[in-house]
C-alpha cells in the first residue's frame, strides 16, 4: 500500500488517482469462458432451468441468506426474475457449456460509476454448479470484466457474517474482509450483521493470475482433482 501523500497544510491525504474517469456501466452482452458462460438474465430463456436446479435442493436451505425464500412455481420465480434485470442490480445467469443449462445466477449491484466500486451479489448456485470448475471460472469472468473491461478500482462481496460457506467462498476467491457492520439491515423478520469484503484493482492483478493458474487445464489431473488450490497458488504468486 502506498504511503499517504500530504497536502499544503502538512496533513496526510491519500494518493493521487491520475487522469481518473468514472467507470461504464457493465454491458448487457455475455462473458465467455471454457466451462461456462455468463450472460444478462432472461427470465422467459433462464427461469424454468434455473428453477428446475433449485428443485433438486427443494428444502430451500440454499435461500436461507438470500433476500428471498424459495420460490414455490416457476412463473413466481420468473416474476422475480424480471425484477432483477439491471440496470442495477444486473443479474447474470451462468450457463453451463457442457450441458446448455443454466445452473446458477450472480449479480453485478450496488454500482458505483463515480468512484469505481461495484459488488457482486445474489449469488445463487444449484447443486449442478456447486464444487465445480465452472463456479469458480464465473466469478473470474465477472471480475475480470469488471477490472479489466470496464477499469473498476474496487468489488465486494458481503454476505450475512452467520454465512460460512459465502465468507469462506470469498476467501477462497481472493477477497480481503475488511470489517463486519452491526445491525446492518433487517431482512426476513431478523437482524443482519453484514460482513465485507473486497478486492481492489492492486490485488487484482495477483487475484487474477492464480486464477488463471488454477483454470489452466494441467491443474486437474486425469480425475478433475485440482493439483493446487486457488488459495496457495495465490500466496505462491505474492510471495514471488
Amino acid at each position: 500500500m502506498t504511503a499517504p501523500q500530504h497536502n499544503k497544510f502538512d496533513q496526510p491525504v491519500g494518493v493521487t488517482v491520475e487522469n481518473w474517469q468514472p467507470c461504464a456501466l457493465p454491458p448487457a452482452t455475455a462473458m465467455i469462458g471454457q466451462h461456462c458462460r455468463v450472460e444478462p438474465v432472461d427470465p422467459a430463456k433462464h427461469a424454468d432451468d434455473l428453477f428446475a436446479g433449485n428443485q433438486i435442493a427443494a428444502n430451500g436451505e440454499r435461500f436461507t441468506y438470500l433476500g428471498t425464500d424459495a420460490f414455490d412455481d416457476v412463473e413466481s420465480y420468473r416474476k422475480w426474475l424480471e425484477t432483477m434485470r439491471g440496470p442495477d442490480p444486473m443479474l447474470h445467469a451462468i450457463i453451463d457449456l457442457a450441458s446448455g443449462k443454466a445452473v446458477g445466477v450472480a449479480a453485478f449491484m450496488r454500482i458505483d460509476t463515480t468512484h469505481g466500486v461495484i459488488e457482486v451479489g445474489n449469488i445463487n448456485y444449484t447443486p449442478a454448479l456447486s464444487q465445480t470448475i465452472a463456479g469458480t471460472e464465473a466469478m473470474y469472468l465477472m471480475m475480470k470484466r469488471a477490472f479489466d473491461d470496464l477499469g473498476y478500482r474496487r468489488y465486494e462481496w458481503k454476505c450475512d457474517d452467520q454465512n460460512l460457506p459465502s465468507r469462506a467462498a470469498a476467501a477462497r476467491y481472493g477477497f480481503v474482509y475488511e470489517a463486519t457492520f452491526r445491525q446492518h439491515m433487517v431482512y426476513k423478520g431478523r437482524n443482519r450483521d453484514t460482513a465485507w469484503f473486497s478486492i481492489t484493482d492492486q490485488e487484482w492483478p495477483i487475484v487474477r493470475a492464480a486464477f488463471e493458474a488454477w483454470l489452466a487445464p494441467q491443474n486437474f489431473d486425469a480425475n478433475g482433482k485440482q493439483v493446487s488450490s486457488l488459495q496457495n497458488l495465490r500466496k505462491s504468486l505474492a510471495d514471488n
